[in-house]
């Protein structure tokens, strides 16, 4: 059996290797991988039945290399290990697992014992598990009144990569009107439409475009990875908008 450690960091690729041979000590070959193309590359190869992965890796991001090994084989069963809880992770992992998939979800502040059991449920018993804290997060992210929909996260991203409203409707198939409906009830989630602070000439106090920006910051919505990730994204959605012969803010969206 070939099981993935995916992990840039020496000591924790050690410290997981060490208890997946505790787990398996017979019958038993283990890949490491540094970063992200290695481990697309190693999965691709070998087709391991078990993978760790960092979601925090250097060339390709955790969540991308699971979307490449997952497209393969929907049977393979990854357990995420991060340093992280950010909701951007959790809505990242939750956008691509198969239905069915076995995966599980550990921070690296989990004791030994955690890890342990963590690797023992999802990677030998076949168990989801999740840690509390991501749960936690899961929770306010199904939450109707205090989540973002999937809709309206699209609307924050775009306006992170700092589109116009008329290249966000063109990029989404939206008129205006809807792209400025959708941005707007994401400022409503964010307490952005109802704020009474004001400056001394009755002026709003903050920007409700980059102020949305901050919170979803400070709320973990969005971070680098993410940003990176959305950034290539645009790149090719550029690219394609160009190749086609109309390109993004030059062609109006569908009313």
């Amino acid at each position: 059996m070939h099981v993935l450690i995916a992990e840039d960091d020496a000591l924790h690729r050690t410290f997981a290797r060490t208890i997946v041979e505790e787990l398996w000590p017979r019958d038993l070959e283990i890949l490491e991988a540094s970063d992200g193309e290695e481990a697309i590359g190693l999965a691709a190869r070998h087709q391991p039945s078990c993978v760790v992965l960092d979601l925090q890796l250097p060339k390709v991001t955790g969540i991308d290399v699971a979307r490449a090994i997952w497209s393969r084989s929907a049977e393979i069963r990854i357990l995420f290990w991060s340093n992280f809880a950010d909701e951007a992770y959790v809505r990242g992992v939750a956008r691509i697992v198969p239905p069915g998939s076995v995966y599980g979800y550990v921070l690296k502040s989990a004791s030994e014992d955690g890890m342990r059991s963590a690797l023992r449920g999802v990677l030998r018993e076949g168990h989801c598990i999740i840690d509390r804290e991501i749960r936690g997060i899961q929770h306010r992210v199904q939450d109707r009144l205090e989540g973002i929909t999937d809709s309206e996260y699209e609307s924050l991203i775009d306006i992170a990569l700092g589109l116009t409203d008329k290249t966000i409707a063109l990029r989404r198939g939206l008129s205006i009107r809807g792209a400025q409906s959708r941005i707007q009830h994401l400022y409503d989630k964010f307490g952005l439409s109802t704020t009474a602070e004001v400056a001394a000439e009755n002026a709003p106090v903050f920007n409700p475009r980059t102020r949305a920006i901050h919170l979803a910051i400070c709320r973990g919505l969005i971070n680098a990875d993410v940003m990176q990730r959305e950034q290539r994204r645009l790149a090719a959605w550029l690219e394609e908008s160009a190749a086609s012969g109309t390109p993004a803010g030059e062609s109006s969206p569908p009313s």
